[in-house]
């Protein structure tokens, strides 16, 4: 389902949400790797998210921005909020989105917000209910954002047509 988009690459944003340290304890001490949870999005509605994983931190960063570009997908962004409320779910992290009104901004915490932000959400409510491991709030705020749907998607589903 999801589609190759060609957009320029200085009109993306990207933003690192979390970088991890994982120590292996080998012979000659300690060998340290790195894993980088990305965020790529155009701000119009595709947004992307990837983990990326080496032993250098900005070559983890660049494989999972490079990962995050072909995972872009669109999402419904109306006037710069949501259509409607929507809950995301993924493992054991939940995201309650909400829409909200011009001047709001984007409630929400650091996982949540890299997501909304690089999507082009301007104003929202959210809460995160359960785990806050940052793997698992993107990626229930992705699902959340899966499941938004437009007016004219509505009534299609519906079998009518906007009056």
């Amino acid at each position: 389902m999801t589609t190759a988009r060609v957009i320029p690459e200085s009109d993306l944003i990207e933003k690192v949400v979390y970088i991890n340290r994982v120590a292996k304890v080998v012979k000659g001490g300690r060998r340290f790797s790195f894993g980088a949870i990305v965020v790529v999005g155009d701000g119009k509605g595709n947004v992307g998210c990837a983990h990326g994983k080496a032993n250098e931190v900005p070559e983890a960063i660049s494989k999972g921005t490079e990962r995050a570009k072909r995972m872009m997908s669109k999402y419904t962004v109306v006037d710069g909020t949501l259509p409607h409320e929507v809950v995301g779910r993924y493992g054991a992290s939940k995201v309650y989105l909400r829409p909200a009104g011009k001047g709001t901004g984007v409630i929400a915490g650091g996982a949540v917000r890299a997501v909304l932000e690089a999507c082009g959400v301007e104003n929202v409510l959210s809460k995160a209910i359960g785990s806050t491991n940052p793997h698992n709030l993107v990626r229930a705020t992705l699902d959340g954002l899966s499941k938004l749907a437009s007016r004219e998607r509505y009534l299609a589903k519906l079998g009518k047509t906007e009056d």
